[in-house]
């Protein structure tokens, strides 16, 4: 177990850059994501259906129109999926990514503005397009970044990055929403949206040249 957990912190600290690069920008993405999955159903109960009683018909219909906005967004995602490449090849893998995401962000954003629930069908396709990107864009990139030896490790390790923002979420997303928004729900997805916005901006700095050997850095210059 020691050596397993020496393994992996070692991993991180000599991650190659262009991977250390797009860990901040999936640090931001899934912090946006975990938003949307954890609060929509309460947001767009209290800002669309007009209610926050857990109990209520009006809540259970926000509840059902929800689960309508996630299938959209699921299949808007898999049809892009097919797109994604095409564009990719134009404009480059982190353009796209970059904006994918911004496109997702300002989506997720502008469910605050939207009282109708079928309006609210529409940003859900700018985040559908979000998560497309974010289930291919960020592994193509670090496929060329990686040394083949070490490919499955590195992936592993990354998906690290999956997880710590959605655990940090967590911690901070409720203490928010309870004390600073005043259980306002709908401000968990702004700040998602926020949150994705700036993981799309970050795109920028992510080096994406196929990367034949990985090297160690420091993690101070990852920026």
């Amino acid at each position: 177990m020691a050596a397993a957990i020496k393994e992996i912190t070692v991993g991180i600290f000599s991650m190659p850059k262009t991977m250390a690069q797009l860990a901040v920008v999936q640090f931001f993405t899934w912090v946006g994501f975990y938003c949307m999955w954890l609060y929509t159903t309460a947001a767009i109960a209290q800002n669309a259906y007009g209610t926050i009683d857990t109990t209520s018909k009006a809540f259970q219909d926000a509840g059902d129109w929800v689960g309508v906005m996630f299938t959209v967004y699921n299949g808007i995602s898999a049809c892009l999926a097919f797109l994604l490449p095409i564009l990719a090849k134009r404009i480059g893998r982190k353009y796209t990514h970059l904006i994918s995401l911004v496109i997702g962000g300002i989506g997720l954003l502008s469910l605050i503005f939207i009282k109708s629930p079928n309006l609210l069908l529409l940003p859900m396709i700018a985040v559908g397009l979000a998560w497309a990107s974010t289930l291919t864009m960020p592994y193509a990139i670090l496929a060329g970044a990686l040394p083949p030896a070490k490919m499955g490790f590195y992936m592993g390790v990354f998906n690290f990055f999956i997880v710590i923002p959605q655990l940090i979420a967590s911690f901070v997303m409720g203490y928010l929403i309870k004390d600073v928004f005043h259980e306002q729900a709908i401000y968990a997805l702004v700040i998602g949206g926020v949150s994705m916005v700036i993981g799309g901006i970050l795109n920028f700095i992510v080096r994406d040249d196929d990367e034949k050997v990985a090297y160690v850095i420091p993690m101070e210059t990852i920026l």
